[in-house]
């Protein structure tokens, strides 16, 4: 999860590292660099994209949608990080597309503020950032997680590019990480697979504790954790591999070696660009079988 915390231990992995200059961040902030980071699948396949609105029970989630010219294809809902809905999320739901499915990028704090919430440049470092960024991710709960995954679900199969007959897919990162495992729980017979990246709040003592609700799923998952998550909460991945095997399902549960919380995102300043590979492999990898 996004906290001081985390935010401390990115700053001594930048000092020890070397990491991205404070130029080049800048540059992926403002998204110039992110389509030049992530490269075209094999075989990508031309796509329609857009913005749109998305009904919901607290009125209407402005979202980028995104899906190949032609055909019908498994939907699959992208939760973004702590930082909302911006250009580095869209290209990797761009590429999610292009790879063969009809994607929806959400803007989770849409009852607060439409559109992206940080300005080119500014990023998680930024005290007065973090600032702005807590009251909207605190904004949230599971049951507007909930809420708003049946929403979204019940756009894209409405679309004429989604194969409602398909499982569909959710990714989650940081944060979301575990409003991806919420809304596998929520619509069991409707998510076929989910991928949370570097997620936080996977597994806590609250009484609905992501990891209690595994046995509500059906979906097939990938758990990408970051090292410095493990180190903090080494047993996490123990608890989820039990709960996993417990009720009988696929998981693949991994702490990917050297990569910090925030990896995924071609934008982060601790972005790890083999081990986000990696991670977008075993996603491809993932939905290739969950969501046949």
């Amino acid at each position: 999860m996004c906290d001081e915390r985390t935010e401390a231990e990115s700053q001594s992995y930048l000092k020890k590292s070397g990491g991205l200059s404070r130029r080049n961040f800048g540059t992926l902030a403002a998204g110039a660099g992110a389509a030049a980071i992530l490269p075209l699948p094999a075989n990508a396949k031309n796509v329609s994209e857009g913005d749109v609105a998305v009904a919901t029970p607290d009125g209407e989630a402005d979202c980028y949608f995104v899906h190949p010219k032609k055909g019908k294809h498994a939907a699959v809902i992208i939760w973004p990080d702590i930082m909302g809905i911006r250009p580095a999320f869209r290209q990797m739901g761009k590429r999610l597309a292009q790879s063969g499915y009809a994607v929806l990028v959400v803007n989770p704090y849409y009852r607060s503020a439409k559109g992206e919430v940080l300005a080119a440049g500014e990023s998680f470092a930024d005290p007065d950032v973090r600032a702005r960024l807590m009251p909207l991710r605190n904004s949230l709960s599971p049951e507007t997680t909930v809420t708003d995954t049946k929403a979204f679900i019940a756009f894209l199969d409405e679309q004429p590019y989604v194969d409602a007959n398909r499982p569909a897919g959710i990714t989650g990162y940081c944060m979301t990480g575990s409003f991806a495992m919420r809304g596998a729980a929520a619509l069991p017979d409707r998510i076929g697979a989910i991928g949370s990246f570097h997620g936080g709040g996977l597994v806590t003592d609250a009484g609905d504790s992501p990891h209690l609700l595994i046995p509500q799923m059906k979906a097939q998952s990938l758990i990408a954790i970051a090292e410095n998550d493990d180190d903090n909460d080494p047993e996490a991945k123990t608890v989820l591999r039990d709960a996993f095997d417990a009720a009988g399902l696929s998981a693949e549960i991994e702490v990917y070696e050297g990569a910090m919380h925030g990896w995924c995102p071609p934008d982060s300043r601790v972005y790890n660009e083999a081990q986000a590979e990696r991670a977008w492999s075993r996603l491809l990898a993932l939905f290739e079988s969950g969501l046949a």
